[in-house]
C-alpha cells in the first residue's frame, strides 16, 4: 500500500509541474509582459491592421493579439460603443498620454496610413506616429504631430527608416481619441476579405502587380482650390471625412469640389441608406442645406462622390448622403449621363485598377423636370450650376501612386451641360482636357503631381 501511495503523489507532482509549464507558456491577453510570444517578434511584410479582432474593454496596460501581431496597448482599450468612430465593429481608444505598439517588426515600410477622429464630441487633440529601429528600445517621430477634429480623416506618413522598424501612435494631448485602420504601402489588414483586393494581371504590361487594394488619401493629387479649414474662408472651407474631401462654398450651398479614392477596398455589401442628412460638422455660421431645400424644385440631390463608390459599410455609405456631398443636378444628367460615368469607372475595379476622382459644378444656370432655366433654388441657398465636370486619373492597383503617374497615365476629364436633354450624348461625348477645366473653374488641377508631368496630362 504504501508504494502505491508513493506513486500516486509521484504522478501528482507530475502533473502539477506539466500544468504550472503550460500554464507559464500560455500568452495573458490584456495583461503587460516583457516577455512576448514568438509571433510578437516575427518580422513581416504587411502588418497593416483593422482592430476587428481581439478583445480589451479596459484602459489598464496589456498585451493583445492582433490580426497582424501582437500589440501592446498603454491607456488604451478596443472601443465598440456609438460614440466610437470606427470602421467596422471597433476600433481603438486612446487617452491622453495612451498609446498602442507593434510587438513585432516590418521590412519595407514606405508609407503608413491611420484613419483618427475624436471619441465623441470630445475637444480638439494631438498624437504622433513614431518609429523605432532597436525592437522599441529607442523611439523618434515618424512625421508632423496630428491634431484630431470630430470628423474622421486619414493621416498618412512617408517612412524614411529602413530595416526592420517597430511603430507606435501615441497620444500627446486631448482626452480621447479613435484610431483605426493602420494601413502599411496602402495595404488593409491581411486575410480580411471584405476589405481587400488582390490586383489583377495589368493589360498594360502583362505583369501582375502582387498588390492589395487599400484606401488611400483621398486628396493625394493635391488642393485645387487651395481650401482651409479657417471658418472666414466660408466660400473654400476643406472638409475632410474618411470618405471623402470636399471644399464647400456657403454662399453656394454645395461643395467647390469632391476628391476620393477608389478602389475595391472601398466596396462591399452595404446597402444604399437614402439617409440624406445635414452635415453637423459645418461651422454655425454656415449655410446649412437639408433635404427639404431640393423638394418639388425638379433637381435631384446629385451625389458627388457616388453612394455606390462606398459600400464597404454602412458608415461609408452614409457618409455620401450628407447634403454637403450634394449638388443641384438635372434628373436626366443626375440617372442617366453622369451615372454612366460613375458605372464606367467602377467597372475598371475588376481590372485591377484604383483611381483618384475629383468632381464638381461650375458657372450658374441648369434646367431640370419644371422646364426652363433655374440660377438657384432654395429662395436662393443654393445656386444652380451651368455645368458639372470630373476629374479621374487611373492606375493599378499599387503602392507610392505618386510616383507612379506619368505622362502615359490614363486620364478622363468631362464637362457636362446641367441640362435635361444631355443624353443626347453619352458621357464619352462631353471629354475634354483638363488644361480647360482649369479655364472654366479657376482651380489649379493635379498640383502634387510633377510639373513636367502635369502638363502632359492635363493637355490630353
Amino acid at each position: 500500500m504504501k508504494k502505491i501511495l508513493l506513486a500516486v503523489a509521484a504522478l501528482a507532482i507530475a502533473f502539477l509541474v506539466a500544468f504550472q509549464k503550460q500554464k507559464s507558456a500560455t500568452p495573458h491577453v490584456g495583461t503587460s509582459s516583457t516577455a512576448h510570444s514568438e509571433t510578437s517578434v516575427k518580422t513581416v511584410s504587411n502588418g497593416s491592421e483593422d482592430f476587428e479582432t481581439g478583445h480589451k474593454t479596459s484602459y489598464a496596460d496589456g498585451e493583445i493579439s492582433l490580426e497582424s501581431g501582437n500589440w501592446q496597448f498603454t491607456n488604451a482599450l478596443l472601443g465598440s460603443s456609438d460614440r466610437d468612430h470606427k470602421n467596422g465593429h471597433q476600433g481603438v481608444r486612446l487617452q491622453k498620454d495612451g498609446s498602442v505598439t507593434t510587438l513585432f517588426d516590418q521590412s519595407g515600410v514606405t508609407t503608413v496610413s491611420i484613419t483618427h477622429a475624436l471619441y465623441g464630441e470630445d475637444a480638439p487633440a494631438t498624437w504622433e506616429l513614431r518609429c523605432s529601429t532597436d525592437g522599441g528600445n529607442a523611439w523618434k517621430n515618424a512625421g508632423n504631430v496630428q491634431t484630431t477634429s470630430t470628423a474622421p480623416s486619414i493621416a498618412t506618413f512617408s517612412i524614411k527608416e529602413k530595416g526592420n522598424l517597430r511603430f507606435q501612435i501615441h497620444s500627446l494631448s486631448g482626452t480621447r481619441i479613435n484610431i483605426d485602420d493602420f494601413s502599411v504601402n496602402g495595404k488593409t489588414v491581411a486575410n480580411s476579405s471584405s476589405n481587400t483586393a488582390e490586383a489583377k494581371v495589368t493589360k498594360a504590361t502583362g505583369q501582375a502587380t502582387h498588390s492589395i487594394a487599400g484606401r488611400d488619401d483621398n486628396m493625394t493629387l493635391g488642393n485645387p482650390s487651395k481650401a482651409t479649414t479657417n471658418e472666414a474662408n466660408a466660400d473654400n472651407y476643406l472638409m475632410v471625412k474618411k470618405q471623402y474631401t470636399l471644399s464647400y462654398n456657403s454662399s453656394k450651398g454645395m461643395a467647390n469640389w469632391v476628391s476620393w479614392h477608389l478602389s475595391a477596398a472601398w466596396r462591399g455589401d452595404a446597402e444604399r441608406c437614402n439617409c440624406f442628412t445635414p452635415d453637423e460638422s459645418l461651422p454655425a455660421s454656415f449655410t446649412k442645406i437639408a433635404t427639404s431645400n431640393y423638394i418639388r424644385t425638379g433637381f435631384d440631390r446629385g451625389h458627388l462622390c457616388p453612394s455606390d463608390d462606398r459600400t464597404a459599410t454602412a458608415e461609408d455609405n452614409a457618409a455620401t448622403f450628407l447634403m454637403t456631398n450634394m449638388s443641384p443636378q438635372a434628373p436626366i444628367l443626375n440617372q442617366q449621363t453622369w451615372e454612366s460615368l460613375e458605372s464606367y469607372c467602377r467597372s475598371l475595379l475588376s481590372d485591377g485598377k484604383e483611381m483618384y476622382i475629383i468632381a464638381g459644378g461650375y458657372g450658374t444656370g441648369g434646367s431640370g423636370s419644371n422646364g426652363g432655366n433655374n440660377n438657384s433654388i432654395a429662395n436662393g441657398k443654393i445656386n444652380v450650376p451651368s455645368h458639372f465636370w470630373k476629374i479621374v486619373v487611373i492606375l493599378p492597383v499599387g503602392e507610392n501612386d505618386l510616383s507612379r503617374i506619368n505622362a502615359d497615365t490614363k486620364i478622363i476629364a468631362v464637362d457636362m451641360p446641367n441640362q435635361q436633354d444631355v443624353n443626347q450624348h453619352n458621357w464619352q461625348y462631353y471629354q475634354t482636357t483638363i488644361d480647360k477645366l482649369e479655364a472654366a473653374t479657376g482651380y489649379d488641377f493635379l498640383s502634387n503631381v510633377p510639373v513636367e508631368v502635369q502638363k502632359v496630362l492635363e493637355a490630353k
